[in-house]
């Protein structure tokens, strides 16, 4: 009942966050080059990937460990969140090192192709700390079960500043685009300064400098999951964006390329909003159920999940397919932008599929399987940066967004055949089949019905069939359990 009570409200909380994204999308688009816009793409994956070195395995720890020190000690004496402090920050010096030693290979590789990033390329260092340390206290935030407002920060005002400074640099208030791209580079920095400041307030931050009796007893399994699950989440996220640098790299005016596939990218992240809200609200209790061995309980949120993330999915592809080009068309987007609607078709299925396999990374991640998760990782390493590399060569900006789409599917596949054959675990019901036949249908009948028309009514009608039919379809069939329940309180508060 929690995870549905947390999951709907941070739902709610990260589709906010998408709408302010969609309008800030909506501005790059009009305000900025693709080249700008594309070197703002390629400052999040930058920092997604300084992210994955500096953190060394320490927001696992925190997911997996914390019931142990909660349950053994006190607040005041609990040295977790001191040694992920020292241990994060220590691995961020080791990330400003190298990207010291290694400028002059990254001035190599985009200097041609994409000199915004070797212009600023200092300037991704505050930004990629920034994101270092929101996500590290994110971790502990969610272990107190404080998910909707660390997705607030990260979904929402996050995007407010966004939406501020670009604002400032339309109106003139930002003289220049050099000092708008400065400030953005500190907007992670500030959020992550206010969810410390929360938890300090809140009395939930505590640091102790003595090493505890639960380090002590678990450090050597401590060491082990920091270090194989560390090496997992850096190939992982390294993959997630090796298809934004490789685009930058190798395509011919990379940076405007890059902000053809950024576009596609962030349209895209609005069907993946469910597993943010879920996953989020999951991590606790899924170390408690693996601490406890409840297996039921984690099989439970397996399914749950995973039904639920594809009602959404379903819907939120199907919603930006049917009216991908019309609203490039509607709101007077650059003709180019129309490019990424093959973009989009991959990456949105590549979505439905992450998110229809449920949350088999939280559940791995938050159990003693690290070697597992390792492996996976290395498997999709092999697989998706020789893919990503031969195929942006051969078919351009298309090409990075089809070898996710192969590498994404075999990686869940994996995942799916190692939970089912060692804990007899696995997230699909007929009823999995129902939802994509009953989208399917309602996609087919909302796309020939208005197929011939454009302009913003033509969207919105469109839209409102396609939702008319599939919440009629959803609510028949009685496709999850927590929507039934959901819609019984929707009612009742609105006195249907």
């Amino acid at each position: 009942m929690s995870i549905r009570r947390h999951s709907i409200i941070s739902s709610i909380v990260v589709y906010i966050g998408f709408a302010l994204g969609f309008v800030n999308t909506y501005l790059f688009a009009k305000g900025f080059t693709e080249a700008q816009y594309g070197l703002q793409g390629t400052f999040i994956a930058i920092a997604t990937v300084m992210l994955s070195v500096s953190n060394l395995g320490m927001m696992t720890y925190i997911y997996k460990f914390y019931p142990y020190y909660n349950d053994n000690l006190p607040p005041e004496k609990n040295d977790m969140m001191t040694l992920a402090l020292l241990v994060s920050l220590t691995g961020f010096l080791l990330v400003v090192i190298g990207g010291i030693v290694f400028k002059d290979l990254v001035i190599q590789k985009y200097s041609r192709n994409s000199p915004e990033v070797v212009q600023y390329y200092y300037w991704l260092f505050p930004f990629g700390f920034g994101l270092s340390m929101f996500s590290l206290f994110e971790a502990l935030a969610w272990q107190f079960r404080k998910s909707v407002f660390t997705n607030f920060l990260r979904e929402v005002l996050f995007r407010i500043l966004t939406t501020l400074l670009i604002f400032g640099f339309m109106t003139g208030i930002i003289r220049d685009f050099d000092l708008f791209i400065k400030l953005y580079a500190f907007t992670y920095l500030l959020i992550a300064l206010i969810l410390i400041g929360y938890l300090i307030v809140t009395k939930r931050l505590h640091f102790c400098f003595r090493i505890s009796r639960v380090t002590r007893k678990f450090y050597k399994k401590i060491l082990t999951l920091a270090s194989f699950v560390w090496g997992g989440s850096l190939i992982f996220n390294i993959a997630q964006v090796f298809d934004t640098l490789v685009i930058g790299s190798v395509v011919e005016n990379g940076m405007a390329f890059v902000g053809i596939y950024t576009l596609a990218q962030n349209v895209a992240s609005l069907i993946q909003a469910p597993q943010r809200a879920v996953a989020s609200a999951a991590v606790g209790p899924l170390s408690q159920a693996w601490k406890d061995k409840d297996y039921g309980a984690i099989n439970r949120i397996y399914q749950r999940s995973s039904i639920n993330q594809l009602i959404f999915a379903v819907a939120m592809f199907s919603l930006i397919w049917i009216n991908f080009t019309d609203g490039v068309l509607t709101f007077n987007l650059k003709k180019g932008y129309l490019d990424s609607q093959q973009v989009f078709l991959f990456i949105g299925i590549m979505r439905v599929i992450d998110l229809g396999t449920g949350l088999n990374a939280q559940i791995i991640a938050t159990s003693t399987f690290w070697r597992f998760e390792f492996i996976s990782g290395m498997i999709l390493l092999l697989m998706i940066l020789p893919l990503n590399y031969i195929l942006t060569v051969r078919m351009g900006v298309v090409g990075p967004a089809i070898a996710n789409l192969i590498s994404i599917t075999i990686y869940n596949a994996i995942r799916y055949t190692f939970l089912w054959k060692r804990f007899n675990m696995q997230p699909f019901t007929i009823k999995t089949l129902y939802t994509l036949l009953l989208g399917l249908l309602c996609f087919m009948v909302s796309w020939y019905l208005f197929r011939s028309y454009t302009g913003f009514g033509w969207i919105v009608l469109r839209s409102v069939v396609f939702m008319g039919m599939y919440i009629t379809g959803i609510l028949w069939l009685d496709l999850s359990p927590d929507v039934v329940p959901v819609w019984q309180t929707v009612r009742k508060r609105l006195r249907i």
